[in-house]
């Protein structure tokens, strides 16, 4: 038999770990073409569809550090079973609907469980080794590319059938991939890597996790940088389907065929490109390229005049994305012993779930009360101010 280190055993859990995350990211994805046209009987504000997922990060803001910190005492597995099976009952209320508290529920539940991304990291971290996180690390991005592919587009073709169609789907999607985690994904971490000693009251506090993580002046960097990115990026997400339809009139189907380009690329560069360039360019390098495309792709969304333009922008966006992603997660990967994978990528969680509740929040206002393209040129503000925070931290 393979030992746990081997290539053999490494690659078969890779090629596990990246069907569960397609999975998940495709139940995911049949629903973003359609969320705001569900809640709009409800309320028709750009700001509701970002308290919405707001509330999401509040409930996982709380809970993903001390998911991080289970699965680094009994295992990744766990972990990201328990999480995919709360996103297929946040999912079924979605279906449900009926009342605008319901679709908040559904937030609610689905956040406090949400710790599916954090376990799937340092599971990555668990079987790669130092010189191959950075292309290992780029499987999520192409896992994410191809949900993004496939889930939009069955969202869009469903919602011909019924609005709540899509929900329905994402919740067996959802429980699909809850099933094949525990019946058929293997555990990473072995007993003698795991954390000996028993949750204690700090892992319930995500501001002491976030503390013991920016420990060093590396991480805290690091950490900057994924605040920034991730709060211009948060906001395009939540923001886009409703800054399309109030500026150029789009379905969800129009919606889910730039997703689909938003996907093909995510899958090409963090699938292929990332595996191609990784070792041969410094991951410092790989950062700041990244960011430097991500705020030019934030720019051209703004400034497109015609609705087709918004493929080519988008393709553009996700190009940078794909560099700076994986790159952040090796860089933080790196930083940690093995059995403190849970507890930096349950940080990175937390940090996420903050720039998912002030990202939103930030694009719906200004969307709302100063210009339709706001959100999406602060945006690229926030991303030069990560590219000059990282430049001037992170040694050359």
């Amino acid at each position: 038999m393979a030992s746990p280190s081997s290539p053999q055993t490494s690659r078969r859990a890779l090629t596990f770990i990246f069907v569960t995350i397609l999975l998940d990211i495709m139940g995911a994805g049949i629903m973003m073409p359609v969320v705001p046209y569900i809640v709009r009987p409800y309320s028709a504000d750009a700001l509701t569809i970002g308290l919405l997922a707001v509330t999401y990060s509040v409930a996982q803001f709380f809970a993903t550090p001390l998911l991080g910190a289970i699965s680094d005492r009994h295992g990744r597995r766990p972990v990201l079973v328990l999480s995919l099976f709360g996103a297929s009952i946040g999912y079924a209320f979605f279906g449900i609907g009926g009342a605008l508290w319901i679709f908040f529920v559904s937030r609610i539940v689905a956040g406090f469980t949400g710790g599916n991304l954090t376990a799937a990291q340092a599971y990555i971290a668990d079987v790669s080794g130092p010189e191959d996180r950075a292309k290992n690390f780029g499987l999520v991005g192409a896992a994410f590319g191809l949900g993004f592919i496939v889930g939009p587009s069955i969202g869009g073709i469903l919602a011909k059938i019924s609005l709540t169609a899509p929900a329905w789907a994402s919740a067996g999607v959802a429980l699909l991939t809850a099933s094949f985690g525990w019946f058929v994904l293997p555990e990473s971490l072995a007993p003698e890597l795991r954390r000996p000693h028993p949750l204690h009251a700090g892992d319930f506090n995500p501001f002491k996790l976030l503390l013991k993580a920016l420990r060093t002046k590396q991480l805290r960097a690091l950490f900057l940088g994924i605040f920034l990115t991730r709060f211009a990026h948060m906001g395009m997400q939540t923001n886009f389907a409703i800054y399309t339809l109030d500026r150029f009139k789009y379905t969800p189907a129009q919606n889910a065929v730039v997703f689909t380009v938003l996907g093909i690329t995510s899958t090409f560069v963090q699938g292929f490109l990332i595996r191609r360039i990784a070792g041969r360019v410094s991951d410092r390098s790989l950062l700041l390229w990244g960011l430097a495309i991500m705020a030019f792709g934030f720019v051209a969304l703004a400034a497109v005049p015609v609705g087709w333009m918004l493929s080519p922008a988008i393709a553009v966006l996700a190009l940078g994305t794909g560099l700076v992603t994986p790159t952040l997660q090796s860089m933080i990967s790196q930083a940690g012993s093995a059995e403190e994978q849970g507890m930096l990528f349950g940080a990175n969680g937390a940090i996420t779930s903050l720039t998912a509740i002030l990202g939103p929040a930030w694009a719906g206002a200004v969307f709302d009360h100063v210009a339709y393209t706001a959100p999406y040129w602060s945006g690229a503000l926030f991303l030069i101010a990560a590219w000059w925070a990282t430049r001037r931290a992170l040694p050359a």
